[in-house]
């Protein structure tokens, strides 16, 4: 074993961002590191049940129960509080971490101030990445069209302007693209079947870990109910919950159906009375223990955010996507090309809609098929164990 470090995670507060990298960091601590987690109050205590030290700071940015309207709704909305964060964040974790630099930084893709502390530090530095990654050839076919007309005006000049100032501020000469984009060295926490054009990503940056999902069983438990010939969970995530008329296509589509059980998790902004009459066999809850019912559903319905897809595909689990911001849409055509979804944007997603595409999803044979094949392949990836190994080795090389 790689003896005794100081490792130094970094993340925002946000579900999406923080979850994936539990178990990694949970590892990491049984196998004899310290390691600390920088994180804003709001998930201290999750962090905390890791075994890592949380390393408190305050964050500008919409907390992780805010409505998704607090984000905007332009590219620079979505971007800006990031750069405001981190521009505020730095002073408060070089303060946290005086006298206590770390051997190595970890860090989520969102945390743009653990960067620059590892350059300040001269340490290594590996993002986790809980989404897909850029490819070669990525910034022409993506990046650059989706900011040709931003970068033309002043907010987004300003915007590079501020960026580029406060990396160079920090002894740092990369490109805020560049220095945002790509890593030197990332895990990718997501299985390798979701990444888009996975055959042109740089292997020798990026490695696909796959899903490092531990023990749930404190989230609780679920039983399938006794007659129940076939369950659906539909869920929108942790943010973007806010779809009552969506939530009353569900009931309508899968309240009818005979046999068919249905689990809907509404989230925080909702109020089961705005679903109006619910039939017996459907079940509302504001939140749930996801993975457990997963392992018993015939069919998810999902957001197709980077962690239910793959829950979706680690436990073999058919899915209808509806995505609903960022990379989900991306997700949702990836898992549809993989003959195991189908991708209904939110609007065409009606009872009708639905219910024909739950029911050519559960009896298609070769959609079975297509899902075994990949459960077997993300087994193989390595998770959680290979994660850590590979954090171990990076230790190894910067000491040696």
């Amino acid at each position: 074993m790689t003896s005794r470090a100081h490792i130094a995670m970094f993340s925002v507060a946000a579900h999406g961002h923080v979850n994936p990298s539990l178990e990694v960091i949970r590892e990491l601590v049984a196998r004899g590191h310290r390691v600390t987690y920088a994180i804003p109050p709001h998930f201290a205590e999750k962090v905390a049940e890791t075994g890592a030290e949380p390393k408190l700071w305050n964050s500008t940015l919409p907390g992780p129960d805010a409505d998704p309207e607090a984000w905007g709704t332009t590219l620079l909305d979505n971007v800006e509080p990031f750069l405001n964060d981190a521009i505020q964040a730095l002073p408060q974790l070089i303060e946290a971490y005086e006298g206590d630099e770390p051997d190595l930084v970890l860090h989520d893709i969102t945390s743009y101030p653990a960067r620059v502390l590892a350059h300040r530090w001269g340490v290594p530095a590996i993002s986790l990445s809980p989404n897909l990654v850029a490819w070669e050839g990525y910034e022409k076919e993506v990046a650059e069209p989706m900011w040709e007309e931003p970068k033309k005006t002043e907010r987004g000049k300003a915007y590079y302007a501020r960026f580029q100032g406060w990396l160079e501020e920090n002894g740092i000469t990369m490109h805020p693209d560049d220095f945002a984009g790509r890593p030197a060295r990332s895990l990718v926490l997501i299985p390798k079947a979701l990444q888009p054009n996975a055959d042109r990503v740089d292997e020798q940056t990026y490695t696909f870990v796959g899903a490092c999902q531990g023990d749930r069983s404190a989230e609780g438990d679920w039983q399938r109910p006794a007659g129940a010939e076939k369950v659906v969970l539909v869920s929108l995530g942790s943010s973007f919950t806010k779809q009552p008329a969506f939530y009353r296509e569900c009931v309508k589509a899968f309240g009818e159906l005979p046999g068919w059980h249905l689990v809907l998790q509404v989230g925080r902004h909702v109020d089961p009375a705005e679903l109006g009459d619910v039939p017996a066999n459907v079940e509302v809850r504001s939140w749930v223990p996801q993975l457990a019912i997963l392992k018993q559903a015939d069919l998810f319905v999902t957001h197709a955010g980077a962690g239910g897809s793959q829950e979706g595909l680690a436990t073999a689990t058919p899915m209808i996507a509806v995505p609903q911001a960022v990379d989900q849409f991306g997700n949702a055509d990836m898992l549809q090309g993989l003959g195991v979804a189908r991708h209904l944007p939110t609007e065409e997603a009606t009872a009708e809609a639905l219910r024909t595409a739950a029911l050519a999803l559960v009896d298609d044979p070769e959609v079975a098929r297509r899902l075994k094949e990949i459960q077997a392949q993300m087994a193989q990836e390595g998770g959680t164990r290979r994660a850590a190994d590979l954090i171990e080795a990076e230790l190894a090389a910067a000491r040696g």
